[in-house]
């Protein structure tokens, strides 16, 4: 079952074609299509082990995938050379499941290493504390900046995590289970800063998660991964109002 895009007069700036990646016996993804359009939220759900962290690794190279077409603002990902996939690394950003911070570097290094990784686009920054802290700024942390991880809350943490994306002013955001793991106060915060940078940023983003919550105020437009396939796309209330038994059978749990 598959609902009309919000997005159709919108341009792409990443179409999936035929993705397929196995694990032994296991086909975690099964001819895969997926469309991602400028200046939109998409959420991806479906139930553990459905493809979907694996889907977003095979979009920023940490997969391998077995067969399939990616293509990113334009560019197919499988014809491009090293030098052209780190500048389009440059333009995703990835928020971690577990926000994946340094723990042995302050705030303030964490955020500003991929600038270090990054001279191509950024030059040689002398003193990244102007960038660093208007990131931080717009995460609402601007008194961390010499603080370890070890001193920051989960919270704390997945904001961080945030602005070290930001700090590289990516086109796209891709975010795995953002509010795993948080308290619901918490949880709601980060749900809100997230609209707070699409809206400031004009980032496309998608957003892997199991939080209905998170998913309902969020979502331009939904797709319910089933079997590792596209199995149902549209709003939230699309998805959330369909008789599709698989679909009910999600969305009702």
């Amino acid at each position: 079952m598959i609902m009309k895009t919000l997005f159709t007069d919108n341009n792409k700036i990443i179409e999936i074609r035929n993705l397929c990646k196995t694990f032994g016996d296991h086909k975690v993804l099964d001819n895969f299509d997926l469309d991602l359009y400028e200046g939109e939220t998409l959420v991806i759900m479906g139930k553990s082990g459905s493809g979907k962290s694996v889907m977003i690794k095979c979009l920023i190279g940490l997969e391998k995938p077995d067969s399939g077409q990616i293509t990113i603002m334009g560019k197919n990902m499988k014809t491009l050379q090293d030098d052209e996939l780190d500048e389009i690394r440059t333009e995703v950003g990835f928020l971690f499941q577990g926000s994946a911070l340094y723990d042995s570097m302050t705030v303030r290094d964490n955020i500003e290493f991929p600038l270090r990784r990054h001279t191509l686009k950024f030059g040689r920054i002398r003193d990244a504390t102007p960038m660093v802290m208007e990131v931080l700024k717009n995460v609402g942390l601007e008194e961390t900046i010499d603080l370890m991880p070890e001193e920051l809350s989960g919270g704390m943490k997945r904001r961080i995590a945030l602005a070290r994306t930001l700090i590289l002013k990516p086109k796209i955001i891709l975010y795995d289970e953002p509010t795993t793991g948080l308290d619901p106060i918490t949880a709601k915060e980060i749900i809100l800063l997230m609209k707070s940078i699409q809206n400031q940023y004009k980032t496309s983003s998608i957003v892997i998660t199991h939080d209905v919550d998170c998913a309902r105020y969020i979502a331009n437009r939904m797709v319910l991964l089933v079997d590792g396939k596209n199995y149902a796309e549209g709003t939230f209330d699309e998805l959330d109002a369909s008789k599709d038994p698989k679909v009910m059978a999600f969305f009702k749990s």
